[in-house]
């Protein structure tokens, strides 16, 4: 009876929340930082765009890294977590380059790849195993309610945290 109770709760497990889970690698260690945030506030539905609040954190997200040396954006392909980087890419004159959160060794060699500092753009279940995938400690989880912890994971793998607002 467990096993299908079991059985029955993954199949009716909203497919995101599994697709979004990021599976364990080793840990990279590079020369540069890498700058992992969750999106940033989001609107209602099945894929939403950026509240009014979200939108204006993204700008001040902009703002905080704009000076940083930032080489690559990527962020999942979902409207909220594109519209978190976009405001960043926009002042640096590049573009957001979706990633598959499933495929993490896809995702690391992007990163290694871009040669310098990089934002990475995901969600409560991916930010903590992003954070410690690029060498940092891994952070307590995040709420559905958590937004706007930016985590500069440095060479080395020390973790600076700051607050986007």
């Amino acid at each position: 009876m467990k096993l299908i109770l079991t059985a029955l709760v993954f199949a009716l497990a909203p497919a995101q929340a599994i697709a979004t889970d990021v599976p364990q690698t080793q840990p990279l260690a590079l020369s540069h930082s890498v700058f992992v945030v969750r999106h940033l506030q989001k609107g209602d539905g099945a894929d939403p765009s950026l509240s009014a609040e979200g939108a204006a954190n993204a700008h001040h997200l902009a703002a905080m890294l704009k000076h940083k040396g930032v080489v690559a954006i990527f962020a999942t392909p979902t409207k909220r977590a594109m519209e978190t980087g976009q405001p960043l890419a926009k002042s640096l004159g590049i573009t957001v380059t979706p990633y598959d959160p499933s495929n993490p060794a896809a995702l690391a060699a992007k990163v290694v790849a871009a040669g310098g500092p990089v934002l990475i753009v995901g969600h409560s279940n991916t930010v903590p195993e992003l954070v410690r995938m690029f060498g940092g400690a891994r952070p307590a989880p995040l709420s559905e309610q958590d937004f706007g912890t930016l985590y500069d994971v440095e060479p080395g793998g020390k973790v600076v945290t700051a607050q986007v607002r």
